[in-house]
């Protein structure tokens, strides 16, 4: 369960709205980028890559499960709600900055590329964090240095995304998009692990996962190359008006990836209205306290890893070998539906479990084949390929701040005094998943 929120909420920094460009000219408005079969990358730039985003994942997710906690339990005793405080702030302000970040990184001309400086660059601050964290004195810097770690992090993380909307022809992106799912999975683990090893030492507490992050992400920057994008020439002069636009495109100039921005929104819409209450729902179903369910909860999140891996591995591998990504993301949304409808109405444990690792299953797959999907259908992909993979990190972003808050006005329809209407939350989040399963159908450039 902790592993599919830890999944879902850290992606592509988060950042704008398909909106208010829609007000241009009809008649300036373009077709969907051209397809252009980009050569096959080597098994170097697809193993460092998976291992690259695998290092990112430990040394900026193990923060967000567990040395973000043990730190605000240290200086604030009681006040768990400022860990939600730290976290808002810190999406906040990834929100504000990605799409910044997306357009200088397309207009980054140096030896070495577009993104490796900004690869660079994001893991010296994101160590930088690490200490900020680390030695915090109150809760402020504490925040602080979280806001550092999106930041610093996330445009790591970012950065090699758009290197695979630069380098994976379509041939490739379902089995990427699988390897990399599954590190990503695997990663959070690994890092709780070796913080629950240092969780008496503060330094060390921050310091050893971010030492495999800046290995691994070192390995990918000095060992993978990037061309020299030094003669690159853009048409439009960069201003503060200009940069201002980026947050902004045309839905009706790109219409496959509005769907395919569309469907990612609904899934994890859904997803969060499944994940917000999870304790609280097993507590319920079970008949016991929410301190006595997190030993089961820990136990199928562990489970659901797995469960997340066959999805991701098995839907990515095959979507790239029949050619197909639209019936997988409709698959992996029907299949989390059925898992969540399952958990509702499950009447013992073993049904309960059943339908979470389904839940998972379909997590996994979604995940893996609709990123593929986006690099298919990725507008502007040689000019503007950061922008618009910052803007796809709003469809997720946006359903973690509002779902929360919704959930608990579908909580009180019918509900009793002693208990909850959970049966309707799962039933509403499963049919918002199918919804976004179905609006990749709306995809005409993509089978």
């Amino acid at each position: 369960m902790s592993s599919r929120d830890i999944e879902s909420k850290n992606t592509v920094p988060p950042a704008a709205f398909p909106l208010a460009s829609s007000l241009t000219d009809v008649a300036d408005e373009r077709p969907e980028t051209t397809k252009q079969e980009l050569p096959k990358v080597n098994a170097r730039y697809i193993w460092f890559m998976v291992l690259a985003q695998f290092g990112v994942f430990v040394a900026f997710i193990t923060p967000l499960a567990i040395s973000l906690s043990i730190r605000v339990q240290a200086l604030a005793p009681g006040h768990e709600e400022y860990l939600g405080y730290i976290t808002g702030a810190g999406a906040f302000t990834v929100m504000l900055v990605g799409p910044i970040a997306g357009v200088l990184s397309d207009r980054t001309r140096t030896k070495i590329g577009r993104r490796r400086p900004w690869m660079i660059g994001g893991t010296i601050l994101g160590v930088l964090s690490l200490f900020v964290m680390a030695l915090s004195p109150n809760i402020f810097i504490l925040g602080l240095g979280w806001i550092l770690a999106q930041m610093g992090w996330g445009q790591v993380l970012g950065n090699l995304q758009i290197s695979t909307a630069d380098r994976l022809p379509e041939s490739q992106r379902g089995k990427v998009a699988g390897l990399t799912g599954f590190a990503t999975q695997v990663a959070p683990v690994f890092g709780v692990v070796i913080a629950g090893s240092f969780s008496q030492q503060n330094l060390l507490l921050f310091l050893v996962p971010g030492l495999v992050g800046v290995v691994l992400v070192a390995l990918f920057v000095l060992l993978v190359h990037e061309d020299d994008s030094r003669s690159r020439q853009f048409a439009e002069k960069l201003s503060l008006k200009a940069v201002g636009k980026k947050y902004l495109y045309n839905p009706k100039q790109y219409p496959d990836y509005s769907w395919n921005w569309a469907g990612r929104f609904l899934f994890y819409f859904g997803l969060t209205l499944n994940t917000t209450f999870t304790a609280f729902f097993f507590a319920s179903k079970l008949g016991v306290g929410v301190a006595d369910v997190a030993p089961l909860i820990a136990t199928i999140g562990g489970a659901g890893i797995l469960a997340t891996t066959v999805g991701a591995l098995g839907g990515g591998f095959l979507s790239d070998r029949l050619r197909r990504r639209r019936v997988f993301v409709l698959g992996s949304a029907m299949v989390f539906a059925a898992g969540a409808v399952l958990m509702a109405f499950a009447p013992d444990m073993p049904l309960l479990i059943a339908g979470s690792l389904l839940t998972s299953v379909g997590i996994g797959g979604f995940a893996a084949v609709d990123q593929a999907l986006l690099l298919d259908v990725l507008p502007e992909r040689d000019t503007d390929a950061g922008r618009f993979m910052s803007i796809t990190g709003f469809a997720t972003s946006v359903p973690q701040a509002f779902a929360p808050f919704i959930a608990p006005l579908i909580l009180v329809i019918g509900a009793t005094e002693n208990s909850k209407n959970y049966e309707l939350l799962y039933l509403i989040a499963g049919a918002v998943t199918i919804l976004g399963g179905l609006s990749v159908l709306r995809i005409k450039s993509v089978r």
